[in-house]
């Protein structure tokens, strides 16, 4: 990948020295619910893990990887998603050949990673929690790359789809196609629905994500 890498802060969780990395994109709101998150990936999966969080400074442009209309409110979205996975893949060189390494996040932040799975061999599996799936253009890309890795997790709540925003309101057949497309790529992949909207319990719906991919490895 060409381009500058951008600085972003960088977060460090439970044991450095577990086999397993966990690789997740956060704004504030989530920094602000991740020590629960943790202490839920550790109730559910008993796993030793090592979570490293990266705080992005612009959320609908850093995660986005390709410009797209704003779809909510006046901003729109912007194409920095591949430099911030080149600025996340530096920062994890040298990668040691032990570890296994997961990536993970929830709305944007896991559109981002189910990205990242099409441009990089690196993670061994995707936590995708509620992810925005409904990113215009998103399905066609999955239908014309390649995926390299093995394991997915998707999730949604299941009053997500009936957001009143038409473009929000797609998530649902979209994820269902969405995962019709990863089975067809080879992955394990699951789909579970949540109860609630969007809003609902991201800390928990992110945990449930890497705890199955733990579980699963």
């Amino acid at each position: 990948m060409d381009g500058l890498s951008i600085a972003m802060k960088k977060y460090t969780y439970g044991n450095p020295s577990a086999p397993i990395i966990l690789v997740q994109m956060v704004d504030d709101h989530d920094l602000s619910v991740i020590e629960s998150e943790i202490d839920f990936i550790r109730e559910l999966s008993g796993t030793d893990f090592c979570l490293t969080a990266f705080q992005v400074n612009s959320w609908n442009n850093d995660l986005s990887p390709w410009e797209s209309p704003a779809v909510f409110g006046k901003e729109g979205f912007g194409c920095g998603a591949e430099d911030t996975l080149k600025s996340v893949l530096a920062e994890l060189s040298p990668m040691d050949q032990r570890k296994t390494y997961f990536i993970g996040g929830y709305s944007l932040s896991g559109l981002f990673a189910l990205w990242s799975a099409y441009q990089t061999d690196v993670f061994a599996g995707v936590a995708a929690a509620s992810p925005s799936v409904w990113y215009p253009g998103f399905l066609d890309y999955m239908k014309e790359c390649a995926l390299k890795t093995g394991s997915v997790y998707l999730s949604l709540g299941d009053r997500e789809e009936r957001a009143r925003n038409p473009v929000i309101a797609k998530v649902g057949s979209c994820i269902r196609e969405a995962q019709e497309l990863l089975l067809g790529a080879g992955a394990d992949c699951v789909l579970e629905w949540n109860s609630g909207n969007h809003f609902r319990e991201p800390d928990l719906r992110t945990a449930k994500a890497f705890a199955w991919l733990l579980q699963n490895k």
